[in-house]
């Protein structure tokens, strides 16, 4: 049998000998350059029509100095709320066009810079989840990122302006299932705290600084404790000791992790002590008894990131920079009346 002739593509080089111009030319006119003379742009385009040339999309992007792709670094991929907002942001990403590269700093907060850095040295821009960057390190490293949008942070610009980003009230959530556990009548509370340099963190605890100073019947004790289900179950005995009648949990893994050390240990919820989380995440509903909790829509939170980052890529500035999400508490059967003393 004889062999099958190889098919030769069409390249730049043939357009511009069948347009009689340059290469240069030729680039500038794919590339959407208005500066060629319109005539040689229509003489290079009729070529290229005529060749059925088909410019490379990869070399076209290093031309103009784009990859379309973002970057977005996350501090734990295993926690499903930040698999939630990275479902939201590449899923309306890729209706644009765009993709979605992932870097995972694993709870490192001194990797958060730098994954930070290689994200936008090989995308077109980054989104940033740093619950543990400190605030100055933030600003610091800001404008090195540009465009950059945040998830959960805010921080001020030079002019006074700030940086585009998407943001849970969570101290309007913690507020509210304190409300909730104060109404079926828990006057004794604990916190279990989440990752001491968590940003979010220091929000819910200020918010239940200023609801105990509100209310003068309610006291609420800070256990330590983190945001994995291992340090929600590793905090039962502190729990246990702290001697009171319920617990909002920092989120909802550490919630589960204390129901099932609970459940070990014999302690009945609610009927014992009621237990919260934060997030709702897909498997909250389903743990036993099912999880209440503050429900953040977290594909939400990402969705709109993207809409922040492509304002923001497309050279104009966000209408409004700042997306604030509202939690609202999803009461499900961990959480019950106070026990009668």
């Amino acid at each position: 049998m004889g062999r099958r002739a190889a098919s030769t593509r069409i390249g730049i080089a043939d357009v511009a000998a069948k347009a009689g111009v340059s290469l240069a030319t030729v680039s500038r006119v794919m590339n959407g350059n208005f500066t060629v003379d319109p005539a040689i742009a229509e003489r290079v385009r009729a070529a290229a029509a005529e060749l059925k040339y088909q410019p490379n999309p990869i070399g076209r992007n290093l031309a103009l100095g784009k990859t379309d792709t973002i970057g977005i670094v996350v501090p734990d991929l295993a926690n499903p709320s930040f698999q939630g907002i990275l479902r939201g942001l590449s899923r309306a990403a890729a209706r644009d066009g765009y993709r979605v590269l992932i870097a995972d700093s694993s709870e490192i907060s001194s990797e958060e810079s730098i994954l930070a850095g290689e994200a936008r040295r090989r995308c077109d821009g980054v989104v940033l989840c740093a619950p543990r960057m400190g605030a100055d390190e933030l600003a610091e490293l800001a404008p090195s990122l540009h465009p950059l949008v945040l998830v959960n942070r805010t921080i001020p610009t030079g002019d006074g302006a700030v940086i585009p980003s998407t943001v849970v009230d969570y101290g309007r959530g913690i507020r509210e299932l304190a409300a909730h556990l104060m109404e079926l009548g828990h006057r004794r509370l604990a916190f279990l705290s989440g990752p001491e340099r968590s940003a979010s963190n220091a929000l819910r605890l200020d918010a239940l600084n200023e609801y105990c100073a509100e209310h003068d019947d309610v006291q609420i004790a800070v256990i330590a404790g983190g945001s994995s289900f291992e340090a929600g179950h590793d905090a039962v005995d502190r729990v246990r000791e702290a001697d009171v009648t319920a617990v909002l949990a920092f989120n909802d893994l550490a919630a589960m992790g204390l129901l099932s050390g609970l459940h070990e240990a014999g302690v009945r919820v609610p009927e014992d002590i009621s237990v919260t989380g934060f997030d709702d995440i897909p498997f909250a509903r389903y743990t036993t008894p099912p999880l209440t909790t503050a429900a953040v829509p977290i594909n939400d939170v990402g969705e709109q990131a993207w809409h922040r980052m492509r304002d923001l890529l497309n050279g104009t500035a966000p209408t409004a920079p700042v997306a604030k999400f509202e939690p609202s508490v999803a009461v499900r059967g961990s959480t019950g009346l106070a026990p009668v003393s």
